[in-house]
């Protein structure tokens, strides 16, 4: 799907508030890994167009009943990512934006990692990377058997594609046809220590999925627009899991952080944080 068709689905209006609300959250997302001195902030950046089009549109959720059994699930497979995460949470009003001055300090419900006994909206405890999709498989199938429509999204990282869970969860979902289950790939080709194709990489990726019998789409995961219609087109495929390529770029956004593997778990200082957040402001 173009860029060009998927801008015909969505009104002008709602593409601006969506972006305005992208822009809100990578602000938000520096002042969050600023203040507490630490956050993961180059893959927080990348995932704020995919995060803001699941729960600003995509799912169906009720921040006013985190725990309603027929909700979309959501689960952050990368969860050091938790600052975009979070931020995201915050805004869609599943706690106020006071608590994000709180992450990552002792007996907060933000912690480094998502935590599901201590957030409202997580749906999923996190942070072993390679063990979302296999819990995500679990949820889906849960639903099935329930007689439940809702759908489960599972978001990952590149790097996270390493992990061999990865691949035993996509073989079964894929043998089994497992239903509603979308997975999404935030494709930033930049991991801890350096760029995912020069650590391991995980090309041909599309066919990889195919090969485990996925349905495997593929967008600019910042054109919201195009996101929107891709997510949307998942939805229509009805013979088994489906997985979202979503190209991003790591610390998307600020100059110096873009592509930068060294930002992957680093939080910027006040000067840093003040340039960058001027950059996504302005941008």
């Amino acid at each position: 799907m173009t860029a060009d068709r998927a801008m015909e689905g969505l009104p002008k209006d709602a593409a601006h508030d969506l972006e305005q609300i992208a822009r809100e959250m990578r602000r938000a997302i520096l002042r969050t890994t600023n203040r507490a001195g630490c956050g993961h902030t180059g893959g927080s950046l990348s995932e704020v167009e995919i995060l803001t089009a699941l729960y600003f549109q995509a799912m169906n959720i009720d921040p006013a009943r985190p725990d309603w059994p027929d909700r979309d699930r959501f689960i952050l497979s990368k969860g050091h990512a938790t600052p975009g995460y979070y931020v995201a949470l915050a805004k869609r009003g599943y706690f106020g934006e006071a608590v994000l001055d709180t992450f990552d300090h002792i007996d907060s419900i933000l912690q480094g990692h998502p935590d599901m006994r201590k957030t409202p909206g997580v749906d999923m405890s996190t942070g072993s990377l390679g063990q979302g999709l296999s819990a995500g498989i679990g949820m889906a199938l849960g639903g099935a058997w329930d007689g439940r429509s809702y759908w489960t999204y599972v978001l990952m990282g590149c790097g996270e594609l390493q992990e061999g869970q990865v691949w035993e969860a996509a073989m079964f979902a894929g043998a089994h046809r497992v239903p509603r289950l979308i997975g999404v790939v935030d494709y930033n080709r930049v991991q801890l220590t350096g760029t995912s194709d020069e650590v391991l990489s995980v090309e041909p990726l599309a066919s990889k999925f195919e090969a485990f019998g996925w349905h495997v789409l593929a967008c600019d995961g910042h054109a919201l627009p195009q996101l929107l219609a891709t997510l949307e087109e998942a939805k229509t495929w009805t013979e088994g899991p489906v997985l979202v390529i979503a190209r991003t770029v790591k610390g998307k956004g600020v100059s110096f952080m873009e592509n930068q593997f060294a930002w992957h778990g680093k939080a910027p200082d006040d000067s840093e944080a003040e340039r960058a957040i001027n950059e996504v402001m302005q941008g």
